[in-house]
C-alpha cells in the first residue's frame, strides 16, 4: 500500500469503489454462466451440489489471501483509496477459464471442467470479499 498526497484526483474507474462493481460484475456474469453449466452438468449426471460446494470451499479462502496481491494507494487528500490490476490474479484466471473452456469442449472432460468453474468462482469471490474487507479498513484507519 501507497499513501500519496498528490494535487489531482484520481479518475471515477481507478477509485476503489468503481473497481469493487466492476468486479462484483464480473463475478455476477461469471456465476451466472457457470452455475447454468454446472447445473446442467449436475443433471447429466456429471457433477453433484456438494462437490461444487467442496471445490468452492476450499479455494474461497485462497482467493481471499490473494487480496494482499492488490496494489492500493490512499490519497489522503482526496480521501481516496485506488486499486491497480493484481497481474497474477488475471493470470491465474484467464489460464483457468481457458483450462476450463479447453476440458470442457475440446476433451469432453465434465468433471474438470466443473472443478475449474469451482475454483474460479471462489477464488473471485474469495478475492472480492478481501478487496471489500481490506479497502473498508484502509478507510477506517486513515479516517476516510
Amino acid at each position: 500500500m501507497t499513501i500519496l498526497q498528490s494535487s489531482e484526483k484520481p479518475s471515477f474507474v481507478k477509485q476503489s469503489r468503481a473497481k469493487i462493481w466492476i468486479r462484483t460484475g464480473l463475478l455476477a456474469i461469471f456465476g451466472i454462466l457457470f452455475t447454468y453449466q454446472l447445473y446442467e452438468s449436475i443433471n447429466a449426471g456429471y457433477f453433484q451440489w456438494s462437490w461444487a460446494l467442496i471445490v468452492f470451499a476450499l479455494f474461497l479462502p485462497v482467493g481471499y489471501t490473494m487480496r494482499r496481491l492488490v496494489p492500493m494507494q490512499v490519497h489522503l487528500e482526496h480521501r481516496v483509496i485506488t486499486l491497480t490490476l493484481d497481474k497474477v490474479y488475471f493470470i491465474t484466471i484467464w489460464v483457468l477459464v481457458i483450462a476450463k473452456f479447453t476440458a470442457y469442449y475440446a476433451f469432453n472432460a465434465y468433471i474438470i471442467s466443473d472443478i475449474l468453474m469451482c475454483t474460479i468462482l471462489g477464488l473471485m469471490a474469495g478475492r472480492l470479499s478481501g478487496i471489500c474487507l481490506r479497502v473498508n479498513h484502509l478507510k477506517a484507519a486513515h479516517g476516510f
